[in-house]
Parts: C-alpha cells; sequence; structure tokens
C-alpha cells in the first residue's frame, strides 16, 4: 500500500443500519484493495468467523435507502444482489482472513475510526445516517 488510509476518510463511509455503524462490502474492498467479490468470497469460505451480529445483509428496502441518500451507491438501484455490511467485530474478523499489506494497515485504520469515533456515530450528530 502506498499510503496509509486516513482516519478521516473512513468516517465518512460508515452508515449507521438498524442502530449498528457498519462499512458496505463495496467500500471495505476498495479500502482494502480488492474486488467486492473477493470480500464475499472470503465470507462464504469462512462461514465460522462470521456468527450473528458481525455481518448484516441488508434487505431491499435499505439497499433502495442507500441508493437515494448516497450517491456513491448509485450502482445499488440496478444491483440484483443485496450487499453485506460489515459491524465493527465483523471487520476484526475479516481482517484476519485478508493479509496483504495494504488489508492490514487497512484493518488498522478501520479500529482506530471505530474505536475513536463509535460514541459520535451513536449519538448521531451527522456523522452517520440511520437506514
Amino acid at each position: 500500500m502506498s499510503e496509509i488510509i486516513k482516519i478521516e476518510n473512513l468516517k465518512e463511509l460508515i452508515v449507521e443500519i438498524r442502530g449498528q455503524s457498519v462499512l458496505l462490502d463495496s467500500d471495505v474492498a476498495q479500502i482494502y484493495g480488492v474486488e467486492t467479490m473477493d470480500i464475499n468470497q472470503a465470507v462464504t469460505n469462512n462461514p465460522d468467523k462470521f456468527p450473528q451480529g458481525y455481518i448484516l445483509k441488508l434487505l431491499k428496502p435499505e439497499k433502495n435507502e442507500l441508493a437515494e441518500n448516497f450517491h456513491r451507491f448509485d450502482k445499488l438501484k440496478h444491483s440484483t444482489v443485496n450487499p453485506k455490511a460489515f459491524t465493527e467485530k465483523g471487520l476484526y474478523m475479516l481482517a484476519t482472513i485478508l493479509k496483504s499489506p495494504q488489508a492490514i494497515q487497512a484493518a488498522i485504520s478501520i479500529i482506530e475510526t471505530f474505536s475513536k469515533h463509535a460514541g459520535r456515530f451513536l449519538r448521531g450528530n451527522g456523522l452517520a445516517v440511520r437506514v
């Protein structure tokens, strides 16, 4: 990885779904420098590492609301697949699977972002959008 991922950039990617601060699989893939299908394949290949509460499988209305509220999710409007959303625990577990230098640095940045800003997201001060 050529540069360290900035915490300020990560916090803009976090959304709130079902009362939890999460990152969507497409954003996680971009952060880790892989394709979304690689993230989802890692989950499929390691189901025991992702118990309930580690990943949220978005429902169609949730997907549609994200596409309406965030331009970066415009491609979801035409997707037949509902995205996955990784909770903080899911992101930690994903970090144990993806081993590239970029993935390791991204995991550290994600952990720092969630630990430093978790209270702000849950208080709803405009840093997250409730879906």
